[in-house]
């Protein structure tokens, strides 16, 4: 784990991005913060009214330092992103809902990331995935060629780094929006350094048992070999044969990941989330996560239980994911 956020740390602090954290009067949030500032990471920007947030701090004997605290509700652009809101929004709002809504914290922070006065966004502590999830789609929205974000996880333990996917917002997805999150997936691998090798798992492994369930996999298996023929994507598997070689040659010889995947799909929300939480529990995995991909700037969302170096570590993730897209861009 810490070898893992020790390269993300060099690769991030070359560049300081700047991420928003919304939720100015949470202490794991002035916490981190405070850390990020002292470290020379990450530049945060805390959203609140500033008299609060530093009574927040102090009472928490937390030093913030020169920590810029931008409050919604006295906000010298105000008028520049109620404009900017209304024309995002095509029509569904007008200036005096977009005034209303800019006061939210979140829909605050998000336009903040859109107009590039921000380079990311990190919220969820004290808000729920869809408070965090929802102005990001509506102003940031996804990118090009893909319909919806999907959350994943990254799973280390020592030397070992995998990625599971989708494990947090997708319940039942259809075979073409499974073969969508399997290409986000591998580009997500990339960020975290990982060559990608994706494995679209099932209880079937290449028509060993025939269902609708196990029909979806292997077309979305189709569906994204196509789409991007320069990544590695095979399937449908079972854990087993995508991850461990012996069983891989029994059951499928001719596969080009040869019981090698770090990249695992799985077919439905209820199966990701209980995949990466035995994982976790019984493995002895550290769950990174969820990191919330397919966005045109990346947003992520907190679990409400973090502590303080969860947010350290998910704020540099997204600058890490901020820095990868203006390359790729």
């Amino acid at each position: 784990m810490s070898n893992l956020f020790s390269e993300i740390k060099a690769q991030v602090e070359k560049h300081k991005p700047t991420i928003v954290l919304p939720e100015g009067t949470d202490e794991r949030i002035l916490e981190a913060a405070a850390n990020l500032a002292k470290d020379q990471v990450v530049t945060p920007i805390l959203i609140g009214n500033p008299t609060e947030v530093r009574a927040k701090a102090i009472e928490n004997q937390i030093d913030l330092g020169d920590v810029t605290i931008l409050d919604p509700h006295n906000y010298e652009g105000m008028d520049e992103m109620v404009k900017a809101f209304v024309e995002r929004r095509n029509g569904k709002e007008t200036e005096e809902t977009a005034k209303e809504k800019l006061v939210d914290v979140n829909y605050f922070g998000t336009m903040l990331v859109y107009m590039d006065k921000a380079d990311g966004l990190v919220s969820g502590a004290a808000h729920s995935t869809g408070d965090t999830v929802r102005p990001a789609l509506q102003i940031i929205k996804t990118q090009p060629g893909i319909k919806r974000t999907s959350g994943v996880f990254v799973m280390v333990k020592d030397e070992h780094k995998f990625v599971f996917g989708d494990c947090a917002i997708n319940i039942a997805p259809n075979n073409e929006e499974l073969a969508e999150i399997a290409i986000a997936t591998a580009e997500t691998a990339k960020v975290f350094g990982l060559d990608p090798k994706v494995a679209m798992l099932s209880f079937s492994t290449k028509g060993s048992a025939s269902s609708i369930e196990t029909k979806k996999v292997s077309e979305a298996t189709k569906m994204a070999q196509e789409a991007r023929p320069d990544l590695v994507i095979d399937g449908e598997f079972q854990f087993d044969a995508a991850f461990v070689p012996a069983v891989a040659q029994k059951k499928a010889p001719d596969s080009p990941l040869q019981g090698q995947a770090n990249v695992f799909i799985f077919p439905s929300l209820e199966s990701g989330n209980l995949g990466y939480k035995i994982a976790q529990r019984l493995g002895g995995y550290d769950a990174i996560g969820p990191i919330l991909q397919g966005l045109n700037k990346p947003v992520n969302d907190l679990s409400r239980g973090c502590n303080a170096a969860d947010v350290y570590k998910l704020s540099l993730i997204t600058a890490m994911q901020a820095i990868n897209q203006k390359v790729t861009n």
